[in-house]
């Protein structure tokens, strides 16, 4: 069975809210508990969640979970290197790669399914 477009649509705008929220939360780490990182963070951390739930509706969690949070600790790992100026290890960059490897697998193995 393929995964229809929109659903591939929708894991991606999970990737982006939850990378999004990732970033967010670490602009606003250590600024007090009440500022406008940590509420944006959250807030896109609850819509990001909303969406998954609409996604797992629709579905199989064995193949939604491991592509979104393998993309969005990809997508994470980037944006803290472009966004945040986090310095990352060429090991760190081969981990990215594994995961990314491993997404393609999963991806796959759904469409021939």
């Amino acid at each position: 069975m393929r995964t229809p477009a929109i659903l591939w649509f929708l894991m991606a705008a999970i990737v982006a809210l939850n990378t999004v929220a990732q970033t967010l939360l670490k602009l606003g780490a250590g600024k007090g508990l009440i500022n406008i990182a940590l509420f944006g963070g959250v807030a896109a951390y609850g819509f990001s969640t909303l969406l998954y739930v609409f996604v797992l509706g629709r579905a199989n969690v064995s193949f939604a979970y491991p592509v979104v949070i393998g993309a969005t600790a990809v997508a994470t790992c980037f944006a803290g290197s472009r966004v945040i100026g986090e310095q990352i290890s060429g090991t760190q960059w081969l981990g990215v790669l594994v995961i990314i490897t491993g997404i393609a697998i999963v991806a796959i193995s759904r469409a021939v399914v």
